[in-house]
């Protein structure tokens, strides 16, 4: 990964802290971007913060016209940005919250796609790596808004992947189950926290799929599901 420009989205976040860490580590030049971030958050010479609002066109356009007057060039998205709302049936669930998750999960998916693919295609050989849901594939009572907008991202990945391989550009998308991270086991206290997925595992698998190791994988589906698949 040595030299590859990476865009990080939700790159402080209980994920995306470790996946923009295991680039760094890798070598790659990493642009870590979030609602807030601060340059010092993580203290690498190949690490630059850019404040951005990923549910809005022209923040997300701005953005990634940045990357570009910087580095010219920007060859891995990973896109961990996310939120979560449940516990209501679909009668009970307000249309609010449903607006919301297709905001937090699906919108910002599009506009960052629609921004960054074009620069992804001149590379000869980008990656789109998004986080996804189990619930996208297996939904459960309580978690409709959340399962609907989830389902709805990965398909607006797979459709990525096939209207971009031929120009070598690779977008797949790692379905975890719950994510060991703070704010899951806050919201979640009594939970058997031994069988959730290790956000460390997730990490190194996107940057292996973003390096030479997965050239090959287009168009994936991937279960990440811990110890409860």
């Amino acid at each position: 990964m040595n030299r590859k420009i990476v865009l990080v989205t939700g790159a402080n976040g209980g994920l995306g802290t470790h996946v923009a860490k295991a680039f760094l580590e890798s070598g790659a030049f990493v642009v870590g971007t979030s609602r807030k971030i601060e340059q010092s958050e993580l203290a690498a010479a190949n690490f630059m913060a850019i404040a951005a609002d990923l549910s809005t066109l022209e923040d997300t356009g701005a953005l990634v016209e940045k990357i570009l007057s910087r580095f010219g060039r920007l060859d891995v998205l990973a896109h961990t940005v996310g939120g979560f709302a449940g516990g209501k049936s679909i009668p009970e669930t307000d249309a609010a919250t449903f607006q919301s998750m297709l905001d937090i999960n699906l919108n910002s998916t599009f506009y960052i796609l629609r921004a960054a693919i074009p620069p992804l295609r001149k590379t000869g050989n980008g990656r789109i790596i998004a986080i996804g849901s189990r619930a996208a594939l297996e939904p459960g009572p309580g978690v409709g808004a959340y399962s609907a907008s989830k389902a709805a991202m990965v398909s607006l990945i797979h459709t990525a992947a096939l209207e971009n391989r031929d120009a070598g550009l690779a977008a797949n998308v790692i379905l975890p189950g719950t994510i060991d991270t703070p704010a899951n086991r806050q919201a979640m206290p009594g939970a058997d926290t031994s069988k959730w997925v290790q956000p460390e595992n997730i990490a190194s698998l996107m940057v292996w799929l973003a390096g030479d190791g997965g050239r090959d994988i287009n168009g994936a589906v991937i279960p990440l599901y811990g110890k409860d698949g």
